[in-house]
């Protein structure tokens, strides 16, 4: 491939990316996306919901892409706890991953510098 670059920067950003990696196992039950909490009116003239100063039901939706296409799934309220856990540690392993990106990109410009000047 390419050489690998020295000095006390690549060895920085060597030493980030497999922190990184040994932190981050795939794990099988994280999720994309975002959890939000809204409030819908059902419709029934006799429901709370019908009062113009309640906000209605409230509703949890989880909302995420698939194949380019935007997805959203209401989740059961007592679900809404786990899902918005499952959520955040997705969030934190897609920002983990585009950080070893990063630091692979980061890598492979400094062995091209170092390259050019030998």
């Amino acid at each position: 491939m390419f050489p690998e670059p020295q000095g006390p920067r690549a060895a920085r950003l060597r030493q980030r990316k497999f922190q990184l990696l040994r932190r981050f196992a795939i794990p099988p039950d994280l999720l994309p996306g975002s959890l939000s909490l809204s409030h819908l009116r059902c419709g029934k003239p006799t429901c709370h919901c019908a009062q113009s100063q309640d906000p209605g039901h409230p509703v949890w939706s989880l909302t995420f892409m698939v194949k380019g296409k935007k997805r959203v799934q209401h989740i059961p309220k007592e679900w809404a706890a786990e899902v918005q856990q499952r959520v955040r540690a997705g969030r934190e392993f897609q920002d983990a991953v585009r950080e070893v990106l990063a630091a692979n990109a980061q890598l492979f410009a400094l062995a091209r510098q170092q390259r050019r000047k030998r």
